[in-house]
Formats: structure tokens, C-alpha cells, sequence
């Protein structure tokens, strides 16, 4: 069963007990539509492949900064939120 807590500074969704950033599964479902979709219209793997590589790591590298930007400078220094 997957939850939203979205009161946190990132949003997360609970898949199996564990909470995973709603940017995450962003990135993983970008870069699997991206990677499907150029499979289909190039016909190539290699370009599908790294395509959908370069988007995912890019939505997933754009979440962490955001949500490193909105939590509180005392949670960044001490490891919690």
C-alpha cells in the first residue's frame, strides 16, 4: 500500500515500509517513459538507454537540490528532518 505524507519538506510516498521522495519515483518513471518511447521512434536501445539515463539522473539530481534547499540549515548540519 503506498501512502503520501506530503506535510514533510519533500513530499514521500511509503512503498513497503520504507518512505521514498515523490522526486525519485519521478525520475524513475521519466526516465522509463523517455527510454520507451525513444525505443519505439529511433529503434535504437543504445540512444533509448541513454536518453532516459540523462533525464532520470537530471530530475533526480533537481529534486535532492530542491528538497536539500527547502529543509532547515540545523537538519542539513545534523542529519535529521
Amino acid at each position: 500500500m503506498a501512502v503520501v505524507h506530503p506535510s514533510a519538506p519533500s513530499a514521500t510516498i511509503e512503498i513497503a515500509g520504507t518512505a521514498w521522495p515523490v522526486y525519485k519515483l519521478e525520475a524513475l518513471a521519466a526516465g522509463l517513459v523517455v527510454g520507451l518511447i525513444l525505443a519505439l521512434v529511433t529503434g535504437s536501445p543504445q540512444i533509448a538507454v541513454l536518453a532516459a539515463a540523462a533525464i532520470g539522473a537530471t530530475r533526480w539530481i533537481v529534486g535532492l537540490l530542491a528538497t536539500r534547499r527547502q529543509a532547515p540549515r540545523a537538519a542539513r548540519v545534523f542529519g535529521t528532518r
